[in-house]
């Protein structure tokens, strides 16, 4: 309104008229339609490849039910799109997978259980808004319960060894409870109680068959979707080549049965900093341990050379 003002004042009615329309037919044409239709064709959105079988620790998943593949479908694109979680999702496994397997084998654990972890964290030491933390996303009550240590100077939610033991003891104890490791799958995400309660309300104990919160709705299909693209990330389009993976970072132990006052000194007399003492460490809170009578903690330093790219 402001510049058609401006044109009236300036012109007369009919030049002012002329060069208004012409100002919007020029600002409505669009500056170069050619390479516009171009790029608009190069860019496809394609519906990614969704198995036509599906099973997780062997037990089966019924994709001729329609609801159930929708769901499937869901979470495959999601996942299939979302680039730049899933790349590093892709690269993360090949330094975390060799650390989970053998403890869920260990304790009777399916392998496909390290799908849930990923699902769980995308191997990120993130807390949630809930208050869950580490790579399986304890809460402190549950995490307290299955031997994890938590303290103001310790969490064990952050040691993906132990806190990938508690979770072997909680699905076991799910698996014996519900005889399904897809149902224990389930409770890890919602809880033996609130499973039971719509267990009891729905009359149905298959997690395909159940109503349940939206979160846990989708939490086997994520599982499952993430499955699928790592065992066969090239049909989903993830061309990593193997120098892209992460690699496991070997490291020694040091037993400590003595308080350490300070952990920036402790590091540097085990020839390393703070930094990568925290971050082979996430498990320590603060810059010292205390350690009580009886007490031993193991702290990973990285083996000489590990953490120099130029030295691999």
């Amino acid at each position: 309104m402001k510049r058609t003002k401006i044109f009236l004042t300036i012109f007369s009615p009919a030049v002012a008229v002329i060069l208004i329309i012409t100002i919007n037919a020029l600002l409505e044409k669009p500056l170069d339609t050619k390479n516009q239709e171009s790029s608009a064709g190069d860019f496809k959105i394609e519906m990614p490849t969704v198995p036509d079988e599906l099973e997780f620790c062997g037990e089966k998943v019924p994709m001729n039910d329609i609801e159930v593949k929708e769901r499937v479908e869901r979470e495959i694109i999601v996942n299939f799109y979302w680039y730049s979680s899933t790349v590093q999702m892709l690269k993360k496994s090949t330094r975390w997978f060799p650390v989970i397997e053998p403890i869920l084998k260990a304790n009777g654990i399916p392998d496909d259980f390290k799908y849930l972890c990923a699902a769980e964290s995308n191997f990120n030491n993130s807390t949630s808004l809930a208050g869950a933390v580490g790579f399986w996303q304890f809460l402190e009550t549950t995490a307290k319960q299955y031997g994890l240590e938590i303290t103001k100077e310790v969490d064990e939610r952050y040691n993906v060894e132990k806190s990938t033991e508690a979770a072997c003891k909680y699905l076991n104890k799910a698996y014996k409870k519900y005889g399904s490791w897809t149902m224990a799958a389930a409770s890890f995400n919602i809880g033996f109680e609130n499973l039971d309660n719509q267990i009891k309300r729905q009359k149905a104990n298959n997690y395909y068959d159940l109503v349940l919160n939206s979160e846990t709705s989708r939490y086997i299909f994520r599982v499952l979707a993430l499955k699928t693209i790592i065992l066969d990330p090239e049909v989903y389009g993830y061309h990593l080549k193997p120098e892209d993976y992460y690699k496991p970072i070997p490291t020694k132990e040091d037993k400590v049965t003595r308080t350490i006052e300070d952990l920036a000194d402790y590091a540097k007399a085990k020839g390393i900093n703070y930094k990568y003492l925290k971050y082979f460490n996430p498990w320590l809170r603060e810059n010292y341990l205390p350690v009580k009578e009886g007490q031993e903690y193991f702290i990973k330093i990285p083996k000489s050379g590990t953490i120099n790219i130029n030295s691999n």
